[in-house]
């Protein structure tokens, strides 16, 4: 069982929704673009650990079959972000899409070619579409990771049938994150385009998952929750991913900057001009330094990447460095400067403690380490315990 006060997260989720009402009541506009960061952030968390399964399932990684339950367990956040972004496009749309008033593409010919692609129903169904894709991958791998150690003799089609899965969400993947980085991102913009656009965010949702599972892995190795399975090896691999991702994640932010700073063509420079003019150049540059310069930093020697209290406060600071990098592509879509007051910390605050206590329930009604994956056994076997 996980060791927790679930009372305290109880707490702070009631604190986010305190937070959420009172920006409905004050700033109802500035409200939905941060419930729409807050939503987005849980949603691509949850796909983001099935991304990182499926990495693992397709490289034949044996190092990670331990922290398996640890990914499952951020999945299924994803019917909890389901019903955020329901919420969000029922009753916010209208607040902060300009493609749901049909009259915008009268008077804006730079929008040729998207009428039919940015027209309500088709939104919808692509959104609805993605979303009930990414929950049946989370609970069918959920299903049959469960069913594996419930029935020992069929622990290798079990094992088969999760590479399976694994091979056919990759491709899937790939479409649908294109697809929801559109939707629920340029859309906001939808004069702006960008041919990158969706490979950086990407990098910035599986930078996302490597840093919650890094986290949640030092926490209960720490509290010694996950056995002999887990050790610095595990961590040293985590670290290494972390460090990694983030250095992809600044490549492609660099790309895309750059070719659209050369390039200067007003429907692409506009996106930069909103984010580093006035008071949003510092939270930019912000952006990049939590992102990139610090994981880069502190997790360049193999020591720092084995080291637990390092390797989880790297990994909190990629997984704010994500929220940030979040608002610094919904906020400046309406214009103004930017905010961080009662209702960003707030509702920020909520998200995290909704996650955190969503991942700890499941996390609590399985076995921490898988207990009937082959690859442990032969791993077990081959150290001479019993398997």
């Amino acid at each position: 069982m996980i060791r927790i006060d679930k009372r305290v997260l109880t707490a702070l989720v009631a604190v986010g929704a305190g937070a959420t009402a009172y920006g409905f009541a004050t700033d109802p506009d500035r409200t939905w673009l941060n419930f729409l960061v807050d939503s987005f952030y849980i949603m691509t968390l949850g796909v983001s650990a099935i991304f990182f399964f499926a990495t693992q399932r397709l490289t034949s990684a044996r190092w990670s079959a331990a922290l398996r339950r640890i990914p499952e367990a951020f999945m299924l956040t994803l019917p909890v972000a389901a019903v955020f972004m329901i919420v969000l496009i029922g009753l916010g749309r209208d607040s902060i899409y300009p493609w749901t008033d049909p009259s915008i593409f009268a008077h804006a010919p730079w929008y040729a070619g998207k009428t039919t692609y940015l027209a309500p129903g088709f939104v919808y169904a692509r959104m609805a579409a993605v979303l009930v894709i990414w929950i049946a991958f989370a609970l069918h791998i959920r299903r049959v990771s469960l069913a594996q150690d419930k029935d020992p003799l069929r622990a290798l089609s079990a094992h088969a049938q999760l590479n399976r899965i694994a091979g056919l969400f990759a491709p899937v993947f790939a479409l649908s994150i294109t697809s929801a980085a559109y939707d629920w991102i340029i859309s906001l913009e939808p004069e702006w385009f960008s041919t990158m656009f969706s490979v950086y965010v990407f990098a910035g949702v599986f930078v996302q998952g490597i840093a919650a599972v890094g986290l949640a892995t030092v926490v209960l190795h720490r509290r010694g929750q996950l056995g002999k399975d887990v050790g610095d090896k595990q961590l040293h691999d985590l670290g290494k991913m972390l460090f990694a991702f983030s250095i992809f994640w600044a490549y492609i932010w660099v790309c895309q900057y750059l070719l659209i700073w050369y390039g200067n063509i007003p429907e692409e420079v506009t996106y930069y001009i909103r984010r580093t003019s006035g008071a949003w150049l510092p939270v930019f540059l912000a952006g990049l330094v939590i992102n990139w310069i610090i994981p880069f930093c502190a997790l360049m020697s193999a020591r720092s990447k084995r080291n637990p209290r390092v390797l989880a406060t790297v990994c909190i600071i990629a997984l704010a460095g994500h929220w940030l990098d979040l608002f610094i592509m919904v906020m400046p879509s309406k214009g103004g400067a930017p905010r961080f007051g009662v209702i960003e910390l707030g509702m920020a605050l909520g998200c995290a403690a909704l996650v955190a206590l969503v991942t700890v329930t499941n996390l609590s009604r399985a076995p921490l380490v898988p207990t009937g994956d082959p690859v442990l056994a032969a791993d077990r076997m081959s150290r001479g315990e019993d398997p």
